[in-house]
């Protein structure tokens, strides 16, 4: 009489481990990379949506705003992980500097390529970290 064994061998299971342990070691950087590029369009956006609201300030007043206050703008990103300032380069308010420094969240310190972004009237932008415009900007 022949004994028929069902389930697996512990080789079976060893083998199936290593091949999940495999995949997570090559999904995880990947995922991470997602999340940090994540965060970075909300930076991205909030400056977008800040200097819109200067333009259309601007198109009603003699100077752009110098203050937060006067905006009908969100003082953070729309996700919270950025903090968002006007700093007026002029004394007349012809120009503009509008930052986004992040939040001190453990996942924004790590990202030390592009730890905060601005922009100014003539969309030119400037990033603080190691990393380059192209690199924290178009990605």
């Amino acid at each position: 009489m022949k004994i028929l064994s069902k389930g697996f061998t512990l080789i079976e299971l060893m083998i199936v481990v290593a091949i999940i342990a495999i995949i997570a070691a090559i999904a995880m950087p990947a995922y991470s990379d997602y999340v940090t590029r994540a965060k970075r369009a909300d930076a991205k956006v909030a400056l977008l949506s800040l200097q819109l609201a200067q333009e259309k300030w601007r198109a009603n007043n003699p100077a752009y705003a110098t203050i937060m206050a006067s905006l009908p703008a969100a003082t953070t990103s729309p996700d919270n992980y950025y903090n968002l300032s006007i700093i007026a380069a002029s004394t007349s308010s012809s120009t503009y500097l509008l930052t986004a420094d992040p939040v001190a969240t453990e996942a924004q310190i790590n990202d030390s390529k592009c730890l905060a972004f601005s922009i100014n009237q003539n969309n030119e932008v400037t990033i603080t970290g190691s990393g380059t415009v192209s690199q924290c900007w178009s990605r």
